[in-house]
């Protein structure tokens, strides 16, 4: 058996395909291999909750544990989501780790996350989960670029409504819309009403900051 080490993590593989592409390291060195979605799984199934494995376009994105700031600003988040599409009916609100398989051959795992309803109730037990209304991720400490390149031209490409990404220190919120070439940035206020809602989630920006970093 053959193994890989990486920052005091080891990935074990028997016959991993060629090397061709980069395995994406955020916080961690990166190994040249191109992955499959079967061997990605494998992984997640040994190593869950962390560190969080998602692939793209053949590339392994390994993101080591979270601080406790980022899970506050996650946790925080989702219980305003959650309260929302429950009210309004039109879906579910998740956190990571959980597996989103939005195109063959890929495995995304965004921080928050919400998903239509299906057939008028919540996906269940082992689901895989194929349709967004909305992805989140809460910027680490190197996670920026594949957070808003790799992960961010995924989504868009997936036909994901919304991408919100979450930048703690500078306390704004980077909001895409479907296939938008530039992001707006959100700091006082941010109104999100996605198709079925007959009322928008409105987020006090501010006061979410304040509370996740001043406590």
């Amino acid at each position: 058996m053959r193994s890989i080490w990486s920052s005091g993590l080891i990935l074990r593989g028997d016959a991993l395909p060629p090397t061709r592409r980069a395995e994406h390291t955020m916080g961690m060195p990166a190994q040249a291999k191109q992955w499959t979605g079967d061997q990605v799984r494998v992984l997640i199934d040994e190593t869950r909750p962390w560190p969080r494995y998602e692939l793209i376009d053949g590339e392994l994105l390994v993101t080591p544990g979270p601080s406790h700031d980022h899970q506050e600003g996650v946790m925080r988040l989702w219980r305003s989501l959650d309260d929302y599409v429950r009210t309004q009916r039109i879906g579910w609100a998740f956190v990571s780790p959980s597996d989103v398989e939005l195109a063959p051959d890929t495995i995304v795992q965004p921080d928050v996350f919400v998903t239509p309803l299906v057939n008028g109730r919540r996906p269940m037990g082992r689901m895989r989960i194929r349709a967004l209304l909305l992805a989140v991720e809460v910027l680490s400490p190197g996670s920026a670029r594949h957070d808003r390149v790799t992960k961010r031209r995924f989504y868009q490409r997936a036909g994901v409504p919304e991408y919100w990404i979450i930048d703690l220190d500078a306390r704004t919120i980077e909001r895409w819309c479907g296939a938008d070439e530039r992001a707006e940035l959100v700091d006082d206020r941010l109104e999100w009403r996605p198709d079925g809602a007959g009322e928008p989630l409105v987020l006090d920006v501010e006061r979410y900051f304040a509370e996740v970093n001043d406590g």
